[in-house]
């Protein structure tokens, strides 16, 4: 066992932390897997499509996101390294104290403003839309479903600043461990409500499920302790959002609204110029890609509060020792699921293999658009590890890249799909990977040896 824990912890990089994240997504494969079948199985071919259109809708939400979650781990966890918690209070300098203080209530406001905000457009904008759409769906019940659903939304992203929050205080151990009972408890819910009958309620359930687990965990913890003990903190000094949040927030929102525009464009082009099923296997395939990337990427962001906290403190070397060895994981990981998905599923599609009766084969891309994707895919792992190394110092370098890398995605998926079709799209896409890759090494490096001589 010794032997055991020492390849895990010091040769993986697998600590508790990542053993949640890692167990949680790892559930979240065959689940998503398996919700398939019991979509197909309980949803007609029409609520199958409301049930799709209700996610790419409430999607919308990450306008009002703006990227400030990921921010809130990073100030606080630069805050709270000049802190220590006794069990009841945070010892340590007023200032620091003071600006988690201001930070928390600045959350609080931030996020129940824009809570309200997504529950009047969400609600406008989807009844507004399924009433003007619904040729097919006269005889769905559609509309409670969506107002269940806009309030779970709202709830999930009222809630998400806690999360962060508490993340940066260090506790991210226990907000895996959260995310992996929500994980546990989602198939219950969706499974369950498609075979009671649910059917398009199941999306608001899910959301709603989220929400009481994150909150019954909290409040029946030390998180909640803690959390509280900031907020009775006098504000002497507050963490400015014009001077200090908003100069990082506003680049990390284009790139964030850059890489929604980009991948949303994938499926409707294909849909236009090759039809329904193709349109589908990019569908499935971007959908098990991300899975396994997000997968590996536990690596990266668990070390968010570590790194952020060495870099407040100006530990550059011991910083650089835990980021490389960080990295090493994540590329050697991540490489390696993507290799054995590319295998398994070529394998099945020359072989004609079925499970339960599905040719999942002919689900996922052909054989060469398969390995431009995975490609593009495993390009983007260190570029997304430098771009967590960049951030945690509170500076957003790579929006440049960002938008140009998406105005070209952009214009090579409209007219490389119209031109080419599916090909075109995924060599456009996996040339552009290639030059975002090379173009993110390079501010990396540059920006490395800027910040760390000051």
């Amino acid at each position: 066992m010794g032997r055991i824990k020492y390849i895990l912890k010091d040769k993986l990089g697998i600590d508790k932390a990542i053993f949640y994240t890692l167990v949680g997504r790892s559930l979240g494969i065959p689940v998503s897997v398996l919700t398939i079948f019991f979509i197909a199985r309980y949803l007609s071919p029409e609520e199958q499509g409301y049930y799709y259109t209700f996610g790419s809708i409430v999607a919308l939400q990450v306008f009002f996101e703006l990227g400030l979650t990921g921010i809130i781990t990073q100030f606080v966890a630069h805050e709270a390294s000049h802190l220590t918690w006794n069990g009841r209070e945070f010892v340590g300098e007023e200032k620091y104290k003071s600006r988690l203080a201001s930070l928390l209530r600045f959350c609080a406001k931030w996020y129940s403003l824009f809570a309200g905000f997504i529950v009047v457009l969400l609600l406008v904008a989807g009844l507004t839309f399924f009433n003007h759409y619904n040729a097919h769906g006269k005889d769905i019940n559609w509309a409670l479903p969506w107002i269940i659903l806009v309030m779970g939304t709202a709830f999930n992203f009222l809630i998400a600043p806690i999360t962060s929050f508490v993340e940066g205080l260090g506790k991210v151990k226990e907000m895996a461990q959260i995310r992996l009972i929500q994980q546990v408890c989602q198939p219950i819910v969706v499974w369950g409500g498609f075979i009671l009958g649910a059917k398009l309620f199941v999306s608001g359930m899910d959301a709603l499920l989220k929400v009481s687990v994150v909150l019954f965990f909290i409040c029946n913890s030390s998180i909640f302790r803690m959390l509280k003990s900031i907020w009775k903190e006098k504000v002497s000094e507050v963490i400015s959002y014009k001077k200090e949040i908003f100069p990082l927030q506003w680049r990390i929102a284009v790139s964030w609204i850059s890489g929604y525009f980009i991948f949303q464009l994938f499926n409707p082009v294909l849909f236009a110029t090759e039809g329904a099923k193709v349109a589908g296997q990019m569908g499935l395939t971007l959908q098990a890609l991300n899975a396994l990337q997000a997968l590996t990427l536990s690596w990266i962001n668990t070390k968010v509060p570590r790194i952020s906290g060495l870099i407040a403190l100006k530990e550059y070397v011991q910083l650089d020792t835990l980021f490389n060895k960080t990295f090493k994981q994540v590329m050697a990981i991540g490489i390696t699921f993507v290799f054995l998905f590319v295998i398994v599923l070529i394998t099945f599609q020359n072989l004609n293999i079925t499970l339960f009766g599905v040719d999942f084969g002919t689900r996922f891309l052909p054989a060469i658009p398969l390995i431009l994707m995975a490609w593009a895919t495993i390009s983007m792992m260190p570029v997304n590890c430098w771009a967590t190394y960049l951030r945690c110092h509170k500076k957003e370098p790579l929006m440049l890249n960002s938008v140009v890398i998406g105005i070209l995605c952009c214009t090579s998926t409209l007219l490389f799909g119209k031109l080419y079709g599916l090909m075109g799209i995924v060599c456009g896409f996996a040339v552009l990977r290639l030059i975002s890759l090379l173009w993110i090494r390079y501010v990396y490096k540059i920006k490395k040896i800027e910040w760390h001589k000051k």
